[in-house]
């Protein structure tokens, strides 16, 4: 029956999270083989394709959707299949008794064929053997050869109701080993603890994913601190040119490429190296879920993990801070180097301003001295046309002087050219204001 209230779109999306990671009970003794495949953050069409035609094969129902994770009884197998963020994980379950713990995997139990075509690469792949409290107990030397002679760790798990031993290596035949004991654990608390353990193998996997690449961009970085510092003193030996020199154009432009150089190498890094992050988190999370106890004469896996897992993400929180001081110093001397070149700039233009208010100043000058000159010329014919004028009348017999005429006609034709040329002047330059 429909509620009679309005549903916020995500509310059975955030209700569905809550048990995207839930485990299933495991009766003791039984076994399991466990994959994990990064295949990136778009790969849920192929991965989900390769669980369909496993359940297929198996004659297993096939749902109508995927989602972040599926359950399904292949025969006497148990299969458990989630997708996180990158990678996706395959737990096979196999209960009933056995002699080798990781003789004859349950994986062998599957088709070659399938596993050979799983999407993605192989981050991680273990078998887990769970015994039950009732086998007999072995003794360190017969754990030690079940996980040929190397160091093992090994830990009292969920308050001591578990024990479980691990070396953490590949082994010959491609898988981890981790051998669970059921002392007085319930089939749930056994999922749980099975789950944990399987989660915190892919996390540790997951997290030391960072630490080659780290390794390889410090090296990278190493070669551009060096020019970095060299551009620098460069910087501080050269001094001060004119704008558009050859110097600072070759300088600018190995600035701008060493910049380009260090924001690539960040753009490829920060995903993984905040992803490491992530992960190292959650495998301390899933440590002290495990509740262990101290094992006499073993390292727990607390112990272990963080002697190892600490450093490498150290590592990597210290490249990804030095990738971050190279970008700003390398934006903070660019930016030093294009205030150098606009300063320059700024007196060139100054400068260039102070040579045209001289040459406009001279040239003011100039217009001055031609405008007396245009006086001269202009009453200089406007008294010849007098003259001319005169010495007619004076041809036809009239009582003129033209000689005298033209005399005192000289002052009135050059001052009124003056103040002629003086009004225009004066017209132009309102004209312009």
């Amino acid at each position: 029956m429909p509620l009679p209230f309005k549903e916020h779109p995500l509310r059975h999306a955030v209700t569905t999270e809550l048990h995207a990671r839930t485990f299933e009970p495991i009766k003791a003794p039984a076994r399991v083989s466990h994959l994990a495949f990064i295949c990136g953050e778009r790969g849920s069409g192929r991965n989900t394709g390769h669980l369909i035609r496993l359940l297929q094969h198996f004659g297993a129902p096939v749902p109508e959707t995927v989602g972040q994770y599926h359950v399904a009884d292949l025969g006497n197998i148990r299969l458990h299949w989630e997708r996180h963020t990158e990678f996706v994980t395959y737990t096979f379950t196999e209960p009933g008794p056995f002699i080798h713990p990781f003789a004859n995997p349950v994986i062998e139990r599957l088709p070659a064929q399938w596993l050979a075509a799983s999407p993605g690469e192989l981050v991680t792949a273990v078998s887990v053997a769970l015994e039950s409290g009732d086998m007999p107990e072995r003794s360190l030397a017969e754990l030690s050869a079940l996980f040929d002679h190397n160091i093992i760790i090994g830990a009292e798990v969920v308050g001591g109701l578990g024990r479980a031993w691990s070396d953490l290596r590949i082994h010959p035949d491609g898988y981890a080993r981790i051998l669970l004991r059921n002392e007085k654990l319930t089939e749930a608390q056994a999922g749980r603890m099975v789950k944990r353990v399987l989660e915190l193998n892919a996390y540790r996997a997951m997290t030391l994913l960072a630490l080659p690449m780290a390794r390889k961009v410090s090296r990278t970085l190493d070669m551009a601190d060096r020019r970095l510092a060299i551009l620098a003193t460069k910087m501080a030996q050269q001094p001060s040119r004119t704008p558009g020199q050859p110097m600072e154009n070759q300088l600018l432009a190995e600035l701008t490429g060493l910049a380009t150089e260090i924001e690539s190498m960040a753009a490829q890094t920060t995903y993984r190296f905040e992803a490491s992050r992530a992960y190292y988190r959650v495998t301390k999370q899933r440590l002290e879920q495990l509740r262990q106890r101290r094992i006499v004469g073993l390292q727990t896996f607390t112990e272990f993990l963080d002697a190892r897992l600490a450093p490498a993400v150290a590592t990597c929180e210290s490249v990804s801070s030095r990738q971050r001081d190279l970008a700003e110093r390398a934006a903070r001397l660019t930016a030093l180097l294009r205030a150098r070149v606009e300063v320059s700039l700024q007196a060139q233009n100054r400068n260039l301003l102070e040579s045209m208010d001289r040459r406009a100043k001279l040239q003011l000058r100039l217009q001055e001295t031609v405008e007396g000159l245009s006086v001269i010329a202009i009453g200089y014919y406007g008294v010849g046309l007098i003259g001319y004028l005169l010495k007619g009348l004076e041809s036809q017999g009239l009582p003129v002087n033209a000689t005298l005429g033209m005399g005192i006609a000289m002052p009135v034709v050059v001052f009124s050219a003056w103040f002629f040329l003086r009004r225009v002047k004066q017209r132009l330059m309102r004209s312009h204001d």
